[in-house]
């Protein structure tokens, strides 16, 4: 049988969040940010979870978050490294698995039903990122802040996570990716565009699948849980 893994990045500082600690490690009804997306996985039929987590936290995530709430496909717990691709790159190598899904935890609002999307996706299509279509009209600037371009607003998504690929695929583009100009690599649909000149579908996420990033991000959270309890 085919298996299914997830790389789940959890390796941030957080800066924007403003906060002492890790915006991962925060408080959100009752649970840290980063254990709802964990659930979500834990729930799926992801077979194998590997978690990214920043230099010298692995001992506390492996204890006050996989071993607490009970994530028991997390099969590795590693060091990411200093940006977001380095991080991915290091949950690639040990993980096991023929399709891959890669998630920020920050994501803490995905659900089953986006993840099962996202593993036929990766199936169907070889690489797909969830996203929903924007709901303002998007202006492109120039470097000095005119309007250079206004595109059409039903061709324009917004991107999520997961973001989901065969396993061959994403580790031969970030295998290449190591050997090329990293700047402006922004997330994983990217490395395959750059490295490997494949095409990547876009998929429905959920307006509710936002990031968490500052504090007016986990009120919106926190009524994202509330109406989902209901």
């Amino acid at each position: 049988m085919e298996r299914i893994g997830a790389v789940v990045l959890a390796a941030g500082s957080g800066k924007r969040m403003g906060a002492d600690i890790p915006k991962q490690y925060l408080a959100l009804c009752g649970k840290p940010v980063m254990v709802y997306c964990l659930e979500a996985f834990e729930r799926s039929r992801v077979d194998e979870i590997v978690l990214v987590v920043a230099p010298g936290d692995r001992a506390y995530c492996r204890k006050e978050i996989v071993e607490k709430y009970h994530i028991t496909k997390v099969s590795a717990i590693v060091d990411g490294g200093a940006e977001r691709y380095d991080s991915v790159y290091e949950g690639l190598k040990v993980i096991h698995c023929d399709y891959v899904l890669i998630h920020d935890c920050a994501r803490a609002f995905v659900t089953e039903d986006i993840i099962e999307r996202s593993i036929r996706g990766a199936k169907g299509y070889g690489a797909c990122v969830v996203g929903m279509p924007v709901k303002d009209t998007i202006k492109i600037a120039d470097e000095s802040g005119w309007v250079e371009a206004t595109p059409r607003r039903d061709l324009v998504w917004s991107v999520q996570t997961p973001q989901s690929f065969s396993y061959p695929l994403v580790y031969e583009a970030y295998t290449r990716l190591q050997a090329c100009d990293k700047t402006g690599v922004t997330d994983d649909a990217m490395v395959v565009e750059k490295t490997m000149q494949a095409r990547v579908k876009l998929i429905e996420g959920s307006y509710e699948n936002i990031k968490v990033t500052t504090p007016e991000d986990l009120l919106m959270g926190e009524r994202i849980l509330q109406f989902r309890k209901k």
